[in-house]
């Protein structure tokens, strides 16, 4: 089977790498990178470190405009769909990139399989919120993290072509840690101490893009500082814009550490042995979760909602004085774990179905077409 995978955002470069691996023994695959996410520090190294193969394609789309960058997509990766003419289409996520390559695909009749398929946070202010919703509507292949994802895309009438599969993130998370413990040397280079430390990270438009939301943040990181804590900042682009725009960049109060965005296993590192992380991305908390580090999300919800259940993980938005409240707790109300993401396994299970459905293909190759659960998508 021949798979075209879109990837543009650091995340995705996470999540394509255990299903990249599983995929190449047995299927082809041509990896579209957007170039969404272009800046070195957030692309380039995470090809090296996570040994993905080098991108077939970089459409080098760079940055804009949610409606111009994600037009500009969906005109590149339908030449590039054209061109190779593959048996499907594999997005991960809920960026641009992620509807781009969908939309590209459901348009010119290519079935779409979609990895982390029926988040939801219910707040369609989020534009990654759309982008979910659409690609899973146009989807036939639905690959869901948990069974959260598969109950909501059921309550929206999906119920066809769902698997429930666990994260991949669970697989990356599992396979680089020991690799991340023997590599990294983030903590000598920060002087840092286990367990004495927080990490932040701010990216979304909510809080960058509104000056009282990034200030309130901000303060709430150095008065955090107050009680002894360094807070270390590796910081989005967008970030650092907006910290200079509103005059915050030279004045940041001095237990806070800005860094660039750091490479995929020294980020992991420097989360793993963490006191707190205090971060607005649906992933890091995802991540927190997994190694068992206490999270405050920097936003009013969350589609990862199975990180809430056991007091993990808390919500308090732009409001400083939750931030605040929650990040200095002595003993964060945390409960036993529960295993909702899965157990590390998740790419060999899509692979299995793509398996599946190849070989129920080829014995079929004498129609034109075929029904792929009860949509109709071109070979």
């Amino acid at each position: 089977m021949k798979i075209v995978t879109i990837v543009g955002a650091r995340p995705q470069f996470i999540k394509c790498a255990p299903v990249s691996r599983a995929l190449r023994a047995e299927h082809e695959e041509i990896l579209v990178h957007t170039g969404q996410h272009y800046d070195a520090n957030m692309s380039d190294v995470f090809f090296t470190e996570l040994a993905i193969p080098a991108p077939d394609y970089n459409l080098g789309i760079g940055s804009g405009l949610q409606g111009e960058q994600t037009g500009r997509m969906l005109a590149e990766i339908e030449t590039v769909l054209l061109e190779e003419q593959p048996d499907m289409v594999l997005v991960y996520g809920d960026t641009n990139s992620t509807l781009a390559g969908a939309l590209a695909a459901v348009k010119i009749h290519i079935p779409v399989a979609h990895v982390e398929a029926g988040l939801r946070s219910f707040d369609r202010s989020m534009p990654e919120e759309i982008n979910r919703i659409v690609t899973d509507h146009v989807s036939n292949l639905l690959f869901c993290p948990t069974q959260t994802a598969v109950d909501n895309l059921a309550a929206e009438g999906i119920t066809e072509g769902v698997h429930l599969t666990g994260d991949v993130m669970v697989d990356a998370l599992l396979y680089n840690t020991e690799i991340a413990e023997q590599s990294s040397t983030i903590l000598k280079d920060l002087n840092l101490v286990g367990g004495q430390y927080f990490v932040a990270t701010v990216h979304r438009a909510s809080n960058t893009d509104t000056e009282e939301n990034l200030r309130n943040i901000v303060e709430a990181f150095g008065k955090i500082g107050e009680s002894g804590n360094r807070v270390i900042f590796p910081a989005h682009p967008r970030t650092v814009k907006y910290l200079k725009e509103y005059c915050l960049y030279d004045h940041l109060p001095e237990n806070i550490t800005l860094t660039e965005p750091l490479p995929y296993l020294d980020m992991l590192h420097l989360m793993r042995h963490a006191k707190m992380i205090l971060t607005d991305s649906g992933g890091v908390q995802k991540e927190a979760y997994i190694l068992k580090v206490p999270c405050v999300t920097l936003r009013e919800n969350t589609e990862w909602v199975e990180t809430l259940e056991d007091g993990w993980n808390v919500l308090v938005g732009a409001d400083g004085e939750n931030i605040l409240k929650m990040g200095l707790r002595q003993e964060p109300d945390v409960g036993l774990q529960v295993d909702w993401f899965g157990d590390g396994r998740s790419a060999l299970r899509i692979c299995k179905i793509f398996d599946v459905l190849h070989r129920s293909v080829t014995r079929s190759a004498h129609k034109s077409r075929y029904t792929l659960n009860g949509k109709n998508g071109a070979i």
